[in-house]
């Protein structure tokens, strides 16, 4: 099925520059290895994040990924899956994935432009949302892979919050 509209866009900004500025802005490590992709590396909280934006212009997105240093062996990788399950029914935004080949989890969304240009708040929050899903599963990640704990007790104990001071 082919949808057509009337409307004229302009395809030609292209929203890495506005990622390119970000990373330059906060002093964060960055390359940009091609036109249509940008990589930036910074110190997370409980890990070292690789964050890889790409503009795919055929489809008009600025796709992010971002990995961070966690390898998961192979007699873990079921018990991990389990746990992306759990954690992406939590997810309102992106979704964690696990690339078994490499036994890398990245966590990855997409923002559709459809010929909208994007703004800097919105590359902006791109990034604020993948650090922050991240930060917040990554010692659930580590009590699978390193602690042996199944994936109902990484989250249980990852999810539990405190109130008040002790």
């Amino acid at each position: 099925m082919t949808y057509t509209s009337d409307f004229e866009t302009d395809t030609s900004l292209n929203p890495l520059d506005l990622v390119e500025r970000m990373a330059a802005l906060n002093e964060w490590a960055f390359e940009r290895s091609a036109e249509d992709e940008i990589t930036i590396s910074l110190e997370g909280r409980w890990t070292d994040c690789h964050v890889s934006f790409q503009w795919m212009d055929e489809v008009e997105a600025l796709h992010i990924a971002c990995a961070f240093d966690l390898k998961v062996p192979e007699k873990r990788k079921t018990e991990v899956l389990r746990l992306l399950s759990l954690i992406n029914e939590q997810m309102w935004v992106g979704h964690f994935d696990l690339w078994s080949k490499e036994g890398v989890i990245m966590f990855r969304h997409a923002l559709l432009l459809a010929g909208a240009e994007a703004t800097d708040r919105q590359c902006e929050v791109l990034m604020e949302c993948a650090i922050e899903a991240v930060e917040r599963y990554f010692p659930a990640f580590q009590f699978v892979v390193w602690a042996g704990k199944t994936a109902r007790e990484a989250m249980d104990a990852t999810l539990f919050e405190t109130v008040g001071e002790a």
